[in-house]
């Protein structure tokens, strides 16, 4: 069922057609806008997207949600995505091949993480303390600390294990950047918000079908229902202010959303501003890297496990697809904070991802392991660290911007995009 006005308030035009474009086009149909989406590329989703390879459809990412983006869950549940349906989800758990990890309960977050730490027998006493003490210290001071803190520095007085099999883990899961260069800010800030904000907010929710099933093809479908304009392959060569209209390619609108990328934003906004133009120009960028193989009866023993990585070793956690509504033994290794393997090139990654599936996974594989594809995302997030300078949402009367780019407390993350239109569009009105 749509929940939309019938009786437009004025021309809005969102520029990109990624989660955040098609959060702040619904959002825009929502509030009575006639909506008019550009889209450069032949498909809707962006980042987060499928991606057609041999009669598969893969994942040029493996995008995880958590139950505290109540934003996203919001807009799927306004696109009639039964998530139930669409997610694996379980309490949060960070588990290794050979069993150990971190594996929380249900119930409060809080008590569900000490009560993981306590069970977590891989650790000495002494480790498992320290990490309580330590987040206890974090709560006390509302998750906040000095902004030029990287999120190495503050967990160095941590044990070695705790540091290597967690915070390592979730730092580069959460902000695609490694501890030594972090912001332990943004760091503290998701873990505030899987943790303290009540039963189910540190929740896994898996896709069990591909990113474009997820939310590009149902926001289609209601905006398209919704008598939004929808405009894939159309570039926007250029934004100008004439009177008291914003001209797209010479077309008239009252308001634009610009979710593009920072730096297709930044070339729009040029003239227009160019402070903020520079602000988004100057973000520097981190690649993920997805190697998919393939192996006969492969089953692992969760949908998602945790792996460990090092200079030869690339990836940090490996998905079994076929435990995600795709064919059965089909794995997906994602190698985040990529860069240093992207210098090295698409085939040394496959290879070395290759080999550490082998030595990690060995007594779950019934025959070798063969490589499918590798995928790369360039420019898959910003660089969070610390004290980044990030554009603001609002360039100009009648001219913001949405992105998991744009200043917030969120690193780039779905729920970041997706909060950033919501709350643009509701700005400009």
């Amino acid at each position: 069922m749509q929940h939309y006005t019938s009786v437009a308030s004025g021309r809005l035009a969102v520029v990109g057609g990624g989660w955040a474009g098609l959060a702040a086009a619904v959002e825009g149909v929502r509030r009575g806008h006639a909506v008019t989406l550009f889209e450069m590329a032949p498909q809707l989703g962006g980042r987060a997207r499928g991606v057609d390879v041999d009669g598969l459809t893969l994942d040029n990412g493996q995008h995880i949600l958590i139950g505290a983006y109540v934003e996203t869950l919001a807009l799927l549940q306004t696109l009639g995505v039964a998530t139930s349906d669409a997610f694996v989800r379980t309490p949060l758990r960070i588990g290794y091949p050979d069993g150990s990890g971190l594996h929380l309960k249900p119930g409060s977050p809080a008590l569900a993480f000490a009560g993981a730490v306590l069970r977590q027998r891989g650790w000495r006493l002494h480790a498992r303390l320290a990490l309580l003490a330590a987040a206890s210290g974090w709560a006390a001071r509302g998750f906040h600390c000095e902004p030029g803190l990287t999120v190495a520095t503050l967990t160095r007085a941590l044990p070695v294990p705790v540091r290597d099999e967690l915070i390592d883990p979730l730092c580069i899961a959460a902000l695609n950047t490694p501890a030594t260069e972090a912001s332990a800010a943004v760091f503290l800030r998701v873990l505030k918000d899987a943790l303290f904000s009540g039963p189910g907010s540190a929740d896994l929710l898996l896709p069990r079908v591909s990113l474009s099933a997820l939310l590009p093809a149902p926001a289609q479908r209601w905006l398209v229902e919704a008598g939004a304009d929808l405009r894939l392959q159309r570039r926007v060569e250029a934004l100008v202010r004439r009177n008291d209209a914003w001209l797209l390619n010479d077309e008239p609108f009252d308001r634009v959303v610009l979710a593009t990328p920072p730096g297709e934003a930044a070339r729009l906004t040029r003239t227009i501003a160019p402070g903020w133009s520079s602000t988004a120009a100057a973000l520097r960028y981190e690649p993920i890297v997805t190697v998919y193989l393939r192996g006969e009866g492969v089953r692992l023993p969760e949908p998602m496990l945790a792996l460990r990585s090092d200079a030869r070793a690339p990836a940090q956690f490996v998905f079994d697809r076929g435990q995600l509504g795709g064919p059965g033994g089909l794995l997906a290794f994602v190698i985040s904070g990529a860069q240093p393997w992207v210098d090295r090139g698409m085939e040394a990654s496959t290879q070395a991802t290759l080999a550490q599936a082998h030595a990690a996974l060995g007594g779950h594989l019934r025959a070798p392991l063969v490589p499918l594809r590798t995928l790369t995302e360039k420019r898959a997030t910003f660089r969070c660290t610390p004290g980044l300078a990030r554009p603001a949402m609002e360039i100009a009367p009648g001219l913001h911007a949405a992105g998991d780019h744009v200043a917030g407390p969120y690193p780039a993350t779905l729920e970041g995009a997706v909060r950033s239109a919501a709350q643009a569009v509701g700005l400009l009105c």
